[in-house]
């Protein structure tokens, strides 16, 4: 199948690549040049482990390539997947739909032949309708179809979750168009069916409806979390109590910071915006937005509280910045926010992060970035770990302890057992245990 990509971000670099990687015809498209120069000399505008070789494998294939010129890469495509950004809109919250209108309205005047436009971005309900109208309008001879394929990508994880997707959910009712896409995605098929067929309405729906369910997962998790502190419970116990009720199930359980990242307060924002637009409140993904938006500050909180109350003068060193570990995205990281409300008391940061340095400076001020872990810990008054990198996991206790001024650790992942970091000789403070 000759596939191709509008918009080489996350979501469209990892999805091309991995098409090519199962022998279809992929041009991936964008209009920022250094972006698509950067790909065509093999460096990769993201952190994604696995994702150089993968790029790099296909490229030399020749099943891979690269574009600027949506017009020309487009008109003998079978599918055209738009994978562009859909920020929350500045204002009031709803999903910024521009560029996927944008690149609907390029697409209609390129392509030749029945083509199949596919929906990729993470777009409400309704945003398909909206695409195929724009389409019909500026080319009202046009072959097409209009179809929802939502992205279920975790970073750090992208390209094993789509070569070993859970499901595949794709929404439409053009029959043509239904069988192009179960050509595009039958090598996963082959032993099992894993794509589900529905409306393009559900489908679009689908999407926000597992992030917020996710997302709902994490808080509720949290807010044990804080009741296991009060009572004397270890929230990991709990955890696993009811996680291991195939009902519940264990993942998304595990107590921290709260969530961020790319996709779920960007959707639940999105989700609660649709839902008021058709008069249908979700009163409980209301409260979890509100209650992951102030735990991150009360993390923060957490490490002032541990260090007396006070650390005005005192230097805090935090162990990762990206919103989880193998990516370098900052996009609502928690850190972000226990950075800022330690600096707001009067706290001095000095911060390591393996993959997420670069772009925690756009985002963060008046921080000492570190080379390493120990080099942000040496002369500090406390370290927080804030992402659970593996480079974390087994640091040298003796070490750390002997560089700190004062040997605490605000442990905000529960990677440590506390037996172990006492033992040491730090005042240690977890999440709910």
């Amino acid at each position: 199948m000759r596939i191709r990509m509008v918009g080489s971000g996350y979501v469209g670099l990892v999805s091309g690549a991995c098409f090519a990687d199962f022998g279809h015809d992929v041009v991936c498209i964008d209009k920022d040049q250094s972006k698509i120069d950067a790909l065509l000399d093999g460096r990769m505008p993201i952190y994604e482990p696995g994702l150089d070789e993968l790029v790099g494998r296909n490229v030399a294939a020749g099943r891979l390539r690269f574009s600027t010129d949506l017009s020309e890469s487009v008109r003998d495509a079978d599918a055209i997947f738009i994978a562009v950004g859909t920020p929350s809109r500045r204002g009031d919250g709803h999903a910024d739909l521009s560029y996927v209108y944008a690149a609907a309205k390029e697409i209609a005047g390129a392509i030749t032949g029945f083509t199949v436009i596919v929906d990729k971005s993470t777009v409400p309900v309704g945003t398909g309708d909206e695409v195929e109208r724009i389409i019909r309008e500026a080319s009202p001879d046009a072959d097409f179809a209009v179809v929802s394929n939502p992205e279920f990508l975790r970073e750090g994880a992208a390209i094993d979750d789509f070569k070993r997707p859970d499901r595949v959910v794709v929404g439409g009712d053009d029959e043509r168009a239904m069988e192009v896409m179960r050509q595009i995605y039958r090598p996963l098929t082959l032993n099992r069916s894993l794509v589900i067929e529905m409306s393009r309405r559900a489908a679009e729906l689908t999407k926000y409806a597992g992030n917020a369910f996710l997302a709902t997962k994490i808080t509720f998790i949290n807010e044990i979390a804080d009741l296991c502190e009060k009572v004397g419970a270890d929230v990991q116990d709990v955890a696993r109590g009811i996680g291991l009720d195939n009902r519940i199930g264990s993942k998304f359980l595990h107590a921290g910071p709260g969530y961020g990242g790319s996709c779920f307060p960007k959707d639940t924002l999105a989700l609660l915006k649709t839902a008021q637009d058709h008069d249908a409140p979700q009163r409980i993904v209301e409260a979890v937005v509100n209650v992951n938006d102030n735990r991150k500050r009360a993390m923060g909180r957490k490490v002032i509280a541990a260090m007396g109350g006070d650390v005005r003068g005192k230097t805090v060193a935090i162990l990762g910045l990206t919103f989880k570990p193998n990516t370098d995205d900052m996009r609502d990281s928690p850190a972000i926010a226990v950075i800022q409300t330690l600096q707001d008391a009067g706290a001095t940061v000095r911060a390591f992060d393996p993959e997420g340095t670069e772009q925690a400076k756009k985002v963060l001020d008046n921080v000492e970035y570190c080379a390493g872990p120990y080099e942000a810990i040496e002369g500090s008054d406390a370290v927080a770990i804030v992402t659970e990198w593996d480079a974390f996991r087994a640091l040298d206790l003796a070490r750390v302890k002997s560089l700190l001024s004062a040997p605490i650790m605000v442990d905000m992942r529960n990677i440590y057992p506390r037996d172990m970091i006492e033992k040491a000789g730090f005042t240690y403070h977890a999440v709910g245990r």
